[in-house]
């Protein structure tokens, strides 16, 4: 049914946009960490999204004989990026951090920029929640024509 396949694509969305969520509140909550395992300040994360896309020749095949699932479609997580810019350097000689010039190097994470994330990736949340709403919405009134 077609309301099930738009169904999909808003949850895959909810999905992507929560992953999207937790890596801006892991980058927040790090934008003072000056050192990590590695021994380097962190280092921002950032999602990369790609559309869902089914298509190769024996999907196609298929579905124009008429077989077959229908073509799956939306949204998903394709890799976790590290942001490769620079460190910031900052002078705190009283840092344990600092190196013999004072200067400490924190983390590439920008506090306005994570929050303007974090803000986005809710507003589109809702969105598709919204979506996902109506057509439950809909699938319910198509279920009561039926009474």
């Amino acid at each position: 049914m077609a309301f099930l396949s738009a169904m999909n694509i808003s949850g895959s969305a909810l999905t992507a946009q929560r992953m999207r969520l937790d890596i801006a509140s892991e980058n927040i909550a790090n934008v003072s960490t000056t050192r990590t395992e590695s021994g380097e300040p962190y280092r921002r994360k950032m999602v990369v999204f790609e559309p869902i896309q089914q298509s190769s020749f024996q999907a196609v095949f298929n579905r124009a004989r008429g077989q077959g699932a229908a073509q799956q479609k939306g949204v998903r997580v394709s890799q976790i990026v590290e942001d490769t810019r620079d460190f910031k350097m900052v002078y705190n000689p009283a840092h344990p951090d600092a190196d013999e010039n004072g200067y400490v190097r924190m983390p590439n994470v920008d506090l306005l920029k994570e929050t303007v994330d974090s803000m986005e990736a809710t507003r589109a949340y809702d969105a598709n929640v919204t979506a996902f709403n109506a057509i439950k919405s809909m699938a319910t009134k198509g279920l009561e024509i039926g009474k």
